[in-house]
């Protein structure tokens, strides 16, 4: 299962394809698409990427132990979901208006649900083909929710897009030796012989 990079590796995934897809038309270079938080203070990024949530998902069913060897087992992995926001960064020095904007969150909306699910093996390759996917879809939130993701990092609400990441299933590192035979017994089943035919 999924190594503990598998969080930064679905954050890279969205990123590299907003970079592929939106230069130089809406925004100008790749260098112009970052992760980050509206509270960041640089000004040279245009998009941002913000992970705001991470919800371990209880009701997504758990595989079962993996093996690891002929006498290990190794805890399940958990899965979460990861919560995340697009925002354009109102700080930015492109001197953006309301249309440019609004271009802009079209593209990348357009952009994530063209690219919506990924494989985990994609991002991770030494992983096996039994991972389900992780799919990007929108985040089922209100409007006042959304007010809230802003107010909680101080920051007044902009039109931005939420998307939930989902299962990202995240492997432990906990070996779980199983129990040593102790005691053993052993029975004997004698077959009776079978009869020769008479003649």
């Amino acid at each position: 299962m999924a190594d503990y990079t598998i969080i930064a590796d679905v954050s890279a995934y969205i990123i590299k394809k907003l970079r592929e897809k939106m230069c130089p038309e809406p925004v100008p270079s790749p260098n112009n698409i970052e992760i980050s938080s509206p509270t960041s203070q640089d000004v040279d990024y245009i998009v941002g990427l913000y992970l705001y949530d991470i919800r371990e998902e209880g009701q997504i069913a758990r595989p079962p132990m993996v093996d690891k060897g002929r006498i290990q087992l190794i805890q399940p992995p958990r899965p979460y979901s990861l919560y995340y926001m697009v925002f354009i960064n109102g700080s930015s020095q492109m001197g953006l208006k309301a249309p440019d904007i609004q271009k802009i969150i079209g593209k990348a909306a357009q952009i994530v649900n063209d690219n919506s699910s990924v494989r985990p093996q994609e991002l991770q390759p030494w992983l096996d083909d039994s991972e389900p996917p992780i799919v990007l879809s929108p985040a089922k939130i209100t409007l006042d929710e959304k007010a809230r993701v802003w107010q909680a990092i101080h920051k007044p609400y902009e039109i931005s897009l939420f998307y939930k990441a989902a299962p990202v299933f995240l492997s432990s590192e906990i070996v779980v030796e199983p129990p040593r035979v102790s005691e053993a017994s052993f029975g004997v089943n004698l077959m009776g012989k079978e009869r020769g035919s008479e003649n």
